[in-house]
């Protein structure tokens, strides 16, 4: 049996130092590269910045396992409302730099109608209370921008919560209401003999 013998050129003076200076700098940008994708991920999540201080009847920030931040201001009493329900709330919104972009006094709102974080959150309120709400950009609007709401933003909500009731109510509700209209139109119209 015999072996082979392979010969093994001498590697260069210097070689070595180079390619441990290109692993270097591929480490280099693939760190900045990682730290830019997460400073972007950081803006677009909910910080402590951005909520109230804890104390004097405001409790410390929550964060729900889908990644709502709220807070309770004032604990409200009894029920919260569900899916099916239409709640009467007063808010306002804010983009994390604290430019308002909507606000509402005794406005309904369909609880299933709204974007995830804030139903989410109508959902875990009860009637009388008082709450702030961080949603991040994935409970929000997303990727897309929304009328004065840009793409990825983290909004920021107190929000009032009234009162609520089911749609079926609400509906009944609304059928009394046109038949009293259509009552006094026909009353009305009569003319006195």
């Amino acid at each position: 049996m015999s072996n082979t013998a392979v010969p093994i050129h001498p590697i260069a003076k210097g070689s070595l130092v180079k390619l441990w200076g290109g692993v270097a700098i591929v480490a280099a940008v693939a760190g900045a590269l990682a730290w830019a994708g997460t400073a972007k991920a950081v803006g677009q999540s909910c910080s402590a910045s951005l909520m109230l201080p804890a104390g004097n009847g405001v409790a410390a920030a929550e964060t729900t396992a889908a990644g709502l931040v709220f807070q309770t201001r004032k604990a409200g009493q009894g029920a919260s409302p569900t899916d099916q329900d239409i709640a009467l709330i007063s808010y306002k919104g804010t983009l994390a730099n604290g430019t308002e972009f909507d606000a509402n006094q005794q406005v309904p709102m369909p609880v299933a109608g709204s974007i995830p974080g804030f139903s989410e959150a109508l959902k875990m309120m009860a009637r009388g209370g008082s709450y702030r709400l961080c949603i991040p950009a994935s409970l929000g609007y997303g990727a897309q921008a929304v009328g004065p709401i840009p793409a990825n933003s983290v909004l920021v909500f107190d929000v009032d919560l009234h009162d609520f009731r089911s749609q079926a109510e609400v509906q009944m509700m609304q059928q009394m209401m046109q038949r009293q209209q259509q009552a006094a139109g026909a009353a009305g119209g009569a003319t006195p003999r």
